[in-house]
């Protein structure tokens, strides 16, 4: 045995080989166990990445018991993921948790509850906080070039369909959860990130034009911030184009669309947008995700004993705002205040 921290993966789809490679990368960790509903699954997961001293499970707590396993990465379905986190925290183990935590809000309390109770590390998998346009926007708001924000737009826009292997169980209400928690997520919570206030308030609309969806497909909502900013939201699993992550920032010294800067104050004289040329959150595919940044930075807490920038706590909070989202949806686009509560 190394002195290593153990990680054990729990599913083998899409975006746990992300994980695999990302943990195998850091070398604070490493691979022991990998389980699976299928057995053969986890050993050509473990075959594919090159992992040649790993465990196999069918059962996630007979994972769990492992004396060498310190952190659970939870990479199955939406429905799976309160549960697996409720009995991670149960046996002491650090967890990082794909997103959505969960399809139920009152699920999120108990898993909130049973990772406080345990004091264990947690980190939820918004690894677009990791995205180079994202870091550069936040050292540019870190040296107020911005000055505050009073607007944003961010916009979630991907069709998923047969040729996803989430598709069975994603378009499934029960299984699934709302498309803004299955894929908008990931907007929400980038809205969140930059505006960096509190939400006081959504109004949202929805439809519903693929009938092999559960769910509503597409869905636009405006928020009101503490601090009078406002924010508004498009998801859409109906459009018919590649996958666009639209992210707009408009404060009161200068925007940002995508990787187009205007800033005056910062280049006087300037003439047109500046290009920032870096890579943009334009992709659905997992492998153009930066997992080994969120790894890293989870792992470095892990050590250092510190709080990372998005754990179970403040993913429920993008979350919360999610859930008014789709209770303004179904009511037809009746307000909903923020926060929520548990009842």
């Amino acid at each position: 045995m190394t002195n290593k921290m153990g990680v054990g993966i729990i599913g083998t789809g899409w975006v746990s080989g992300e994980y695999i490679r990302a943990f195998s990368m850091n070398p604070q960790t490493e691979i022991v166990a990998i389980t699976s509903r299928s057995k053969d699954h986890a050993v050509q997961k473990a075959q594919e990445y090159g992992l040649k001293k790993c465990a196999y499970f069918w059962d996630p707590e007979e994972m769990m018991k492992m004396p060498s396993l310190d952190i659970v990465c939870i990479c199955t379905p939406n429905f799976l993921h309160a549960d697996q986190t409720v009995m991670a925290a149960s046996y002491g183990k650090h967890i990082v948790i794909e997103k959505p935590i969960a399809v139920h809000w009152q699920d999120m309390k108990k898993m909130k509850e049973a990772v406080d109770r345990a004091g264990v590390t947690t980190i939820v998998g918004f690894v677009l906080r990791w995205n180079p346009l994202f870091v550069t926007i936040k050292k540019l708001q870190q040296d107020n070039i911005f000055g505050n924000l009073f607007y944003a737009e961010v916009d979630y826009l991907h069709r998923i369909d047969e040729t996803y292997h989430c598709y069975p169980w994603s378009k499934k209400k029960e299984t699934g959860g709302s498309i803004l928690q299955v894929g908008g997520c990931h907007a929400v919570d980038g809205l969140r990130w930059f505006m960096q206030e509190e939400a006081l308030e959504v109004v949202a609309l929805s439809g519903h034009y693929r009938p092999d969806f559960e769910q509503d497909t597409t869905i636009t909502f405006v928020v009101k911030f503490k601090n009078g900013a406002m924010g508004k939201v498009c998801c859409s699993y109906d459009v018919r184009c590649p996958y666009i992550y639209n992210l707009e920032l408009y404060g009161e010294k200068a925007t940002i669309r995508n990787n187009q800067l205007w800033a005056e104050e910062s280049f006087p004289g300037q003439q047109d947008w500046i290009t920032i040329p870096i890579t943009t959150p334009d992709s659905g595919d997992v492998t153009h995700h930066p997992f080994p940044g969120e790894v890293d930075h989870f792992v470095d807490c892990i050590i250092n004993k510190k709080k990372p920038i998005v754990d179970l706590d403040d993913a429920i909070k993008t979350f919360e705002i999610i859930e008014a989202v789709d209770r303004s949806a179904e009511q037809g686009g009746q307000p909903v205040q923020l926060p929520l509560g548990w009842l």
